[in-house]
């Protein structure tokens, strides 16, 4: 048998070798700059564990399009709107691929996925079924009866945790209406009720899921270790789908006519996407609210103005509340569900900015860093959700410096139930109750730490003291 430590040296030579031959490869196309790295490794050690802003520090070096090799992987990263209109809108089929990690491959998840899944005829399908059958107007006005009757369960809550003089986990009974419009949107019935256990348990898989799939993972750079799984991330991720799974076979109706499979992941991605990223958006506008104790109040006088103290908020208010909208979007300017978005990949190789992307080169939309550019928003780290009034800037992937669901054909498709769940719940909260930090907590001392993963939560949980407002 070989001796180990020389194995291990042919296999040093070997990555060097092959490196050397893809970098030689690489800077003969003309990719856009960034930083050389170092051999083998490439700039893995130049990003840190918040990839977003990493990716944002270097963007300023080396310019709004720039290349990072990340071991054996190419990734190009787009930091600036001009250059995500380029890919996002000009360049829209040639960049509709997808990037897929190692962390989706147990079950064959990104082959069904609607998120990850290549563009084809599949995709193509699942897209059509989301727009022309869940997601169309028609059909969710048809629902909101029982969007609305799920957001009065969720005051009842909170008013059940006011009279215990508990503080109310914001996140969590976010995630629960979240989930259950989701839920009845796809089965016409709710998942789970609030203050459940399988509450912690679904939101403890949504939390390990979105770690595993944005963790740097090592199969992903080198793929001659995928075989090994070397920090566990597929195998972690194959526990939380099966488990997702399992629970989705408990609701899922019989005559479901889509097969199996492909129900079963296309349904699961929507229940982790639409209930993660909505819920993870109200908790962190209750947070920047309880930071803006005048913007909280700003808000508050609004809805009284058109709501009144005789009724309950409806989605049909909604319009008639510019406040409430721009507090949504300065919270996902600040705060983007998804922050590099999902990675797309080049189908074809393409000309950007006078640089030439290689087909099936990953790329990187950094939303959280285009939000946050001071060429687009004046005081750009500031909570100011009066810069969205008097203005037809929004999140429908128009506005490139403003696209926290991304843009084109690989734009989120369930957008318009996400933000009808988000705006309507968030009114509701603001307009039955005074909030505050737990203990005589000051803004000053809330953790508004961000836990980055595929999305973006907050790393310590939201707890508030609700009081009833009097009618």
């Amino acid at each position: 048998m070989a001796d180990p430590l020389q194995l291990f040296l042919w296999l040093v030579t070997f990555l060097a070798c092959v490196y050397s031959f893809r970098l030689f490869s690489v800077k003969s196309s003309k990719l856009p700059p960034g930083p050389v790295g170092l051999p083998i490794v490439g700039s893995l050690f130049q990003v840190g564990t918040k990839l977003n802003e990493s990716l944002a520090e270097l963007a300023k070096v080396y310019g709004p399009l720039m290349t990072l090799r990340l071991g054996f992987k190419t990734t190009v990263v787009v930091s600036s709107a001009e250059m995500a209109r380029e890919v996002l809108q000009k360049h829209d089929q040639a960049f509709a691929g997808r990037s897929v990690m190692d962390a989706a491959s147990p079950f064959d998840h990104s082959k069904w996925s609607l998120g990850l899944g290549q563009n084809g005829p599949r995709w193509r399908e699942m897209r059509r079924i989301c727009n022309n059958e869940l997601f169309t107007p028609r059909r969710l006005d048809s629902l909101r009866g029982l969007r609305e009757q799920k957001v009065q369960e969720l005051l009842r809550h909170v008013r059940e945790a006011c009279q215990g003089g508990q503080a109310v986990n914001v996140g969590e009974c976010s995630m629960t209406t979240t989930l259950n419009s989701i839920s009845n949107t796809l089965f016409s019935q709710d998942t789970m009720g609030l203050g459940s256990e399988s509450v912690t348990e679904f939101r403890a898989l949504f939390l390990d899921l979105s770690i595993a799939l944005g963790s740097p993972n090592i199969s992903d750079f080198f793929p001659l270790l995928k075989f090994m799984d070397p920090q566990g991330i597929r195998r972690r991720t194959e526990v939380c789908l099966k488990r997702f799974y399992e629970l989705l076979d408990e609701i899922i109706e019989k005559r479901n006519t889509l097969g199996r499979e492909e129900s079963n992941s296309m349904q699961q991605e929507m229940f982790l996407a639409g209930t993660d990223t909505s819920s993870s958006t109200i908790e962190w506008a209750m947070a920047e609210l309880l930071l803006n104790p005048k913007k909280m109040e700003i808000l508050r006088l609004e809805l009284k103005q058109i709501i009144g103290e005789d009724r309950v908020v409806q989605e049909t208010d909604i319009q008639q509340l510019p406040y409430l909208q721009a507090v949504v979007k300065e919270t996902l300017r600040l705060h983007p569900p998804i922050p590099l978005l999902v990675p797309h990949r080049a189908d074809a190789t393409t000309k950007v900015g006078g640089f030439t992307i290689p087909k099936h080169t990953a790329v990187l939309v950094n939303v959280w860093a285009i939000g946050r550019d001071s060429t687009y928003w004046e005081n750009p780290t500031a909570f100011l959700p009066e810069r969205f009034l008097e203005s037809d800037i929004n999140f429908k992937g128009k506005d490139f410096h403003f696209i926290p669901f991304g843009s084109g054909r690989r734009m989120c498709p369930g957008l318009p139930l996400a933000i009808r769940t988000v705006y309507l719940a968030l009114a509701a909260l603001i307009h039955s109750f005074e909030w505050k930090l737990p203990k005589g907590m000051s803004p000053e001392k809330l953790d508004v730490e961000e836990y980055f993963g595929i999305g973006m939560r907050k790393a310590v949980p939201l707890l508030a003291v609700a009081t009833p407002i009097a009618t």
